[in-house]
C-alpha cells in the first residue's frame, strides 16, 4: 500500500463530501435531538462518525479479501479491478459534478437491507452517553450510499484485507471534516459544497484520481 494510494484514498472522501452531506446531514442534524441537554454536542459527534468509519473499514477489508481472490484466480485480474475501479470513480465525478445522476439508482440496491437495520438504531436514542454514539453511527455507516459502494468498488483492487481496510480508513476520515462541521456550521457548510464551482473542482479532482489509476495498471 502507498502513501499516494491513502491520500487518494483520503481525499476521495472529501471530494465526496457533497454527497455525504445530502446523505448523512439529516441524520446528523438530528444528533441534536438525541443529546442530553447541556451537554457538548462534539463528543457525541466524534463518536457517531467514528462508528461510521469503523464500518466503512470493516466493509473494505472485505472487499479487499475479495479483490485479492479475484485478482489470484483470474487472468490480469488486478488489472481488471483497477479498470474497474477507474470506472466507478469517473461515475462518481460525473454525479458530483451534476452531470449524471446515476447514484441514487445504485443506492437502491442496497434499500431492502436497510429497511431491516434501520430499526435497530432507533433503539439506541435519546443518548445517555457519547459511548452510545458510536453503534449509533457503525449502524448508520451501512446506510445505502452509492459514494460507498464505488469506493468499495475502488477498494477491490487494494489486493489484501489490510489494503482494502486502510482504503475505506481513509476515504472515512476524508469524510469526517463536512461531517463535523455541518453540526456546528450546518447552512454554512451546505452552503459551500452546493456551490457549482466546488462540485466541479472535487469532480475533476476525481478525474485525476481515475487518471492515475489507469495509469498504474499499465
Amino acid at each position: 500500500m502507498s502513501e499516494f494510494s491513502l491520500l487518494s484514498a483520503f481525499l476521495i472522501g472529501i471530494a465526496g463530501s457533497v454527497h455525504c452531506v445530502a446523505m448523512c446531514g439529516g441524520v446528523v442534524s438530528a444528533l441534536s435531538f438525541a443529546i442530553p441537554e447541556q451537554k457538548p454536542v462534539l463528543p457525541y459527534l466524534l463518536g457517531y462518525n467514528l462508528g461510521r468509519i469503523i464500518s466503512y473499514t470493516i466493509a473494505g477489508a472485505v472487499t479487499g479479501y475479495a479483490g485479492s481472490i479475484f485478482a489470484n484466480k483470474a487472468s490480469h485480474g488486478i488489472q481488471i479491478l483497477q479498470w474497474l475501479s477507474a470506472l466507478f470513480l469517473i461515475l462518481m465525478a460525473c454525479y458530483v459534478g451534476g452531470w449524471l445522476n446515476w447514484l441514487k439508482k445504485f443506492e437502491q440496491l442496497g434499500g431492502r437491507l436497510w429497511k431491516y437495520i434501520a430499526p435497530v438504531s432507533k433503539r439506541l436514542i435519546p443518548f445517555k452517553h457519547p459511548i452510545y454514539a458510536l453503534p449509533y453511527g457503525f449502524i448508520w455507516g451501512w446506510l445505502p450510499c452509492g459514494l460507498v459502494y464505488s469506493t468499495l468498488v475502488w477498494s477491490l483492487a487494494s489486493g489484501s484485507i489490510i489494503n482494502g481496510a486502510l482504503n475505506m480508513l481513509f476515504f472515512g476520515l476524508g469524510t469526517l471534516p463536512a461531517l463535523i462541521t455541518l453540526g456546528s456550521l450546518g447552512n454554512q457548510i451546505k452552503s459551500l459544497l452546493n456551490k457549482p464551482l466546488f462540485k466541479q473542482a472535487m469532480a475533476g479532482l476525481l478525474v485525476l484520481f481515475a487518471l492515475g489509476v489507469v495509469l498504474k495498471s499499465h
